[in-house]
């Protein structure tokens, strides 16, 4: 049976129901090209044996009434858990540096861990490399251009765009900024389920694998 596309887009109005359409995202990588070789370590490998053993990052914008914001994020593939995050209305080296000290503080990192990102130039920088070697981390960096290298911190971004910010608009960067905290801190890393961890929590996973590592 063939349905009016018309007649659609009515019934769904008379329901209050609203088609989802994501907007492609614009890439934010600035390729550093003066940068020295940065192995792919992960190779789209999104897994980890334990929490802060690889983590991925990324950054995206955020349009408000009064400008655009920038989110850096450090992701834990063992639980999922933005484990850093950092908004702010300039896109540089400092972004990135911050969401990663705020990992590095939220749990203790592994000796030898991973920090996987694209090639942009924030992520080539002295001040961040500098950065993970303090923390005696890894880095690693998909090609550019190839978003599936990244592919878990894309999805991140994809999730709060649907989930929390489509058809919303902020008027102000600090109604927009309280959005973010409050979809990271009080809904994504706390109450919103993952398949991949069982319909559990992100913040329960991590909880539980330090609490056997007391027990042990």
């Amino acid at each position: 049976m063939q349905v009016d596309d018309e007649l659609v887009r009515r019934l769904m109005r008379q329901a209050r129901l609203f088609p989802v359409q994501v907007k492609p995202r614009r890439g934010l990588t600035v390729a550093d090209r003066v940068a020295g070789p940065i192995p792919d370590l992960v190779r789209r490998n999104f897994t980890a044996s334990a929490p802060g053993e690889k983590l991925v990052g990324d950054i995206t914008q955020l349009n408000t009434g009064e400008g655009a914001l920038f989110l850096a994020t450090v992701i834990d593939c063992y639980s999922k858990s933005i484990l850093g995050w950092s908004v702010d209305e300039h896109y540089d080296a400092e972004l990135v540096c911050t969401a990663m000290t705020m990992a590095a503080h939220r749990i203790r990192l592994p000796a030898g861990s991973i920090f996987h990102s694209d090639r942009g130039s924030q992520y080539t920088s002295y001040s961040f490399g500098r950065l993970l070697r303090e923390e005696n981390v890894r880095q690693s960096m998909g090609r550019t251009g190839i978003c599936f290298d990244n592919a878990m911190a894309e999805s991140f971004f994809g999730k709060l765009k649907t989930e929390w910010m489509h058809h919303r608009h902020f008027a102000t960067k600090k109604e927009a900024r309280r959005e973010i905290i409050r979809f990271i801190e009080g809904f994504y890393n706390t109450r919103r389920l993952h398949s991949a961890l069982g319909y559990r929590p992100p913040i329960e996973v991590l909880d539980e694998w330090f609490t056997n590592q007391q027990v042990a």
